[in-house]
């Protein structure tokens, strides 16, 4: 039998060749070829087909990780908002912390990044979003960009995102990173996030990534009527909880969602009194 000999992958195979087996004599025999060739066309279709879905994949390495936390951390616990899970499967999270923390990425824990912030735990970020419920359409307000996870989380869901970050080197290096990454409807800029960002207020939903010791009141006037906030709040120096703040007739409408623990807010709340 004659064979051709083609290349996979930097892979060679031997593929026999159809031309021979219908240069068969007997009547018999090239039934039984034809047979074949067709079986062994489809197994190496439906190799190659996998062989290709095998490369697609290994363009993204991390792609099975982001799955297992979401099907792990998220779904398995009660995160049940399918859109904050396709996010939450998108975004790249192994980005947006410290090289020397990249395997460490979709673990289920914080981890720190520069300037003495930190990363929020992954069921924490999809946590405060599905309480935050965005949609498209929304305007949200971000009060510390930190490395810029969350608000590429956000990105996904609304249509626009406008975050503070007191910090100016964090404030630039995410910035960066969230345009380089194509999370154009996302806007940084360095400031005191107790202020918020009058200029594109209001906002339909705002969300605090460091805890406060009361809801700051400038953020609250900038919340539309009927809006959600969520921050966590210090009930003492070693105690916050995670609070949802509704505005309904321009009043707060409180409900605790659980302890967590966050880096403080800092700049013009700590000279404020409590």
């Amino acid at each position: 039998m004659i064979y051709s000999i083609k290349k996979r992958n930097g892979i060679y195979f031997r593929f026999p060749d159809p031309v021979e087996i219908y240069l068969e004599k007997s009547e018999n025999e090239i039934s039984m070829k034809k047979g074949i060739a067709v079986i062994l066309t489809f197994f190496y279709a439906a190799f190659f087909s996998t062989m290709g879905f095998a490369v697609k994949q290994e363009k993204d390495p991390y792609a099975r990780l982001r799955k297992r936390m979401v099907e792990r951390q998220l779904s398995a616990r009660d995160i049940t908002d399918n859109n904050v899970l396709d996010a939450m499967s998108k975004v790249p999270r192994h980005l947006f912390v410290r090289p020397s923390d990249i395997n460490l990425a979709y673990n289920d824990y914080p981890l720190p990044i520069d300037e003495g912030q930190t990363i929020s735990q992954p069921y924490i970020v999809a946590l405060m979003t599905q309480h935050l419920g965005v949609k498209k359409g929304d305007k949200v307000l971000e009060v510390g960009t930190g490395s810029g996870y969350q608000a590429a989380v956000l990105a996904h869901l609304a249509d626009h995102v406008y975050s503070v970050e007191i910090k100016e080197d964090l404030a630039k290096r995410s910035s960066k990173l969230l345009k380089d990454l194509n999370y154009n409807n996302v806007n940084v800029k360095v400031g005191d996030g107790y202020l918020g960002w009058e200029e594109h207020a209001p906002f339909d939903a705002i969300i605090v990534t460091c805890a406060a010791n009361r809801i700051p009141p400038l953020l609250f006037d900038q919340l539309k009527e009927g809006g959600r906030l969520v921050i966590p709040l210090e009930r003492t120096s070693n105690y916050q909880t995670l609070t949802l703040v509704k505005k309904k007739d321009g009043k707060p409408v409180v409900d605790r969602i659980t302890d967590v623990r966050f880096v403080p807010m800092v700049g013009m709340i700590k000279k404020r009194k409590k």
